[in-house]
């Protein structure tokens, strides 16, 4: 009889606890691979912060500056004054110019020049001048017929002592002299105050 091969032992089976405990490791470790990857958290929507609405700056006008002025110092800010204009002298009689320079030289006070043209047919000026004293007009009457007649017109002279009023007709020209209360007594200014008042500074420049 030809000798029968053995068939080899089997290998005793692995017992169906050990075979579980296997396979709840290997699920451990699988389990253990999944809980290492970080999940991240739904990032959640941002709140929008409404901002406070900011209230627009009052707008600040600078100040105008005035043409042709400069910003530094109080005087370079002084508008220079206008050139006074040379006042246009009417024409008038030598005897007049003559007459207002010499009551200026013997101190005539508050010396006034009106020019009457159509105002008047008795003259076409008057000149109103007054004196600190009764000897004082005296002497501005006796230098006023002095001068006019010098420059060649005649005069006719009313004077009363002791008045305060002394009146020299020139023909053109009629000149009062007042002590300073009889001249406010009667105010002669004023009822020939639409008469052009001519400056006496021009008439002595002339």
């Amino acid at each position: 009889m030809s000798a029968l091969k053995k068939k080899p032992a089997a290998k005793p089976a692995k017992s169906a606890k050990l075979a579980k405990a296997v396979k709840v490791k290997k699920v451990a470790k699988a389990a253990a691979k999944v809980t290492k990857v970080p999940v991240k958290p739904a990032a959640k929507p941002a709140k929008k912060v409404s901002k406070p609405v900011a209230k627009p700056a009052p707008v600040r006008r600078a100040a105008a500056k005035p043409i042709g002025l400069k910003a530094k110092g109080r005087s370079a800010n002084v508008v220079p004054a206008a050139p006074a204009v040379a006042f246009q002298l009417p024409l008038m009689p030598a005897h007049l110019v003559a007459a207002v320079k010499a009551l200026d030289e013997k101190k005539a006070v508050d010396l006034r020049v009106l020019q009457l043209g159509q105002l008047s047919s008795v003259a076409d000026f008057l000149v109103v001048a007054t004196g600190n004293s009764e000897p004082h007009l005296r002497a501005l009457r006796i230098e006023l017929e002095r001068v006019v007649e010098a420059a060649g017109s005649k005069t006719r002279t009313e004077a009363h002592k002791d008045s305060g009023w002394s009146v020299v007709d020139a023909f053109d020209v009629v000149f009062h002299l007042f002590r300073d209360d009889t001249r406010r007594s009667y105010g002669l200014e004023s009822l020939w105050k639409d008469g052009l008042d001519i400056p006496v500074a021009a008439i002595l420049k002339a």
